[in-house]
């Protein structure tokens, strides 16, 4: 019996350690620092190596070819060793306030900032979160002091597809108590995303948490939807199990998902206390959702009263098995003719599809078809779109 009772308290020491290792085991190299004077300083230990970088949106964008055509990437910057084999690099300039992507490269070897607990996913690559706090629109990324509505992860039953798949449903502050009916946003990812993007790197839920407190939207619903029809939900959290994120899935852009989009929309207007009328819905998305905004929105135009095209990825279909990309141009006119009250076109300058929707903007202005264009610096990236998100949601349902 004290044998056991010796091996049971063996144990229960090792793993106090085990955790106490993981509370106190952290390196005390301090990494991102933000300087007084808003500079970043960055840090990394590695004693060993011969050349450390740095990456990350905060940097200035350089081009690369990639079979999509060109693309804005991060721009990479060197460290420099100093003591105990410390890296360090301190930008020139002061950054902008923002949310940032950066990662470091030690030897060629992309690796997360091992100083930093705070991580992002995107598609398959992780790379480590940067915010420089500042009095712009970036405050409305901030967790505020400020009511804050619920996340929640919802199933719903695909019959077309047959599978149980997931949406993230935001409902603002007091929905649970209010008893009221509430417009709905449905809001899309884009390619290698799923439901959590929005809700992780668009950080929509503080977006709408801190405009509905300033009055400056309406208090909606926002369902954020997974656009990869053949997914049950995100990476990971599927009867899949841990597979490897990847772009290349199927019939993400061939019909299926526009043509399976009313399920959706039933089961929240059955689950939910919605507004359940063409006046009270608005869908928009970012490049690949853009597309999807575009496609449902014209298939059913008794449907949504607001559409919201951020970098979309227009004329990309993969295929029409469904018949839903056909006659473009008559059910563009046929949704028009029912006056939406509002088609909204963001894009940035150098994004690369920025003259995809110049081509739509052509069409829209020769049949005189009325639409809000807004266009910003910079390319495909996260931080237009939640510019295009905190600038879209104030014009909905007024």
């Amino acid at each position: 019996m004290k044998k056991y009772i010796f091996m049971a308290a063996a144990l229960l020491m090792g793993v106090s350690a085990f955790a106490q290792q993981a509370l106190w085991g952290r390196a005390a190299v301090v990494s991102p620092e933000i300087n007084a004077d808003k500079t970043v300083t960055f840090r990394i230990a590695a004693p060993k190596a011969v050349k450390v970088q740095v990456t990350g949106d905060f940097l200035p964008t350089q081009k690369i070819d990639t079979p999509f055509g060109q693309f804005d990437a991060p721009g990479v910057a060197d460290l420099k060793e100093g003591k105990d084999g410390v890296w360090e690099y301190t930008t020139p300039e002061p950054v902008a306030p923002e949310f940032y992507n950066y990662s470091f490269y030690v030897d060629g070897q992309q690796m997360v900032d091992p100083s930093n607990v705070y991580i992002n996913r995107d598609v398959a690559s992780l790379t480590s979160i940067l915010y420089v706090d500042g009095e712009t629109t970036v405050d409305l990324y901030k967790i505020n002091d400020v009511p804050h509505g619920t996340v929640s992860k919802i199933w719903y039953h695909s019959d077309q597809e047959g599978i149980d798949r997931r949406l993230t449903v935001y409902t603002p502050a007091g929905y649970e108590t209010s008893g009221k009916k509430y417009p709905v946003l449905y809001l899309l990812h884009g390619i290698g995303g799923d439901e959590e993007a929005w809700y992780t790197q668009g950080r929509a839920s503080q977006i709408l948490d801190n405009l509905i407190a300033e009055g400056k939207a309406v208090p909606m619903i926002v369902v954020m939807t997974n656009g990869n029809i053949s997914q049950h939900a995100a990476p990971g959290e599927g009867p899949e199990g841990m597979v490897s994120p990847n772009l290349a899935l199927p019939k993400t852009m061939d019909g299926s998902f526009e043509k399976a989009f009313p399920e959706i929309v039933k089961f929240v207007d059955k689950t939910f206390r919605t507004k359940a009328q063409k006046q009270n819905r608005a869908i928009a998305g970012l490049s690949m959702g853009g597309f999807h905004s575009c496609h449902i929105s014209k298939q059913y135009p008794d449907m949504f009263n607001y559409v919201g095209l951020f970098s979309a990825a227009i004329a990309k279909e993969q295929g029409d098995a469904n018949g839903i990309y056909s006659d473009f141009d008559k059910k563009l006119a046929t949704q028009f003719s029912k006056k939406p009250a509002l088609y909204y076109i963001a894009i940035g300058k150098t994004d690369f599809l920025y003259k995809d929707n110049q081509d739509l903007r052509a069409k829209l202005d020769a049949n005189k078809f009325p639409y809000v264009y807004k266009e910003t610096e910079g390319g495909h990236i996260w931080r237009n779109w939640r510019i295009y998100l905190a600038d879209f949601t104030p014009r909905l349902f007024k």
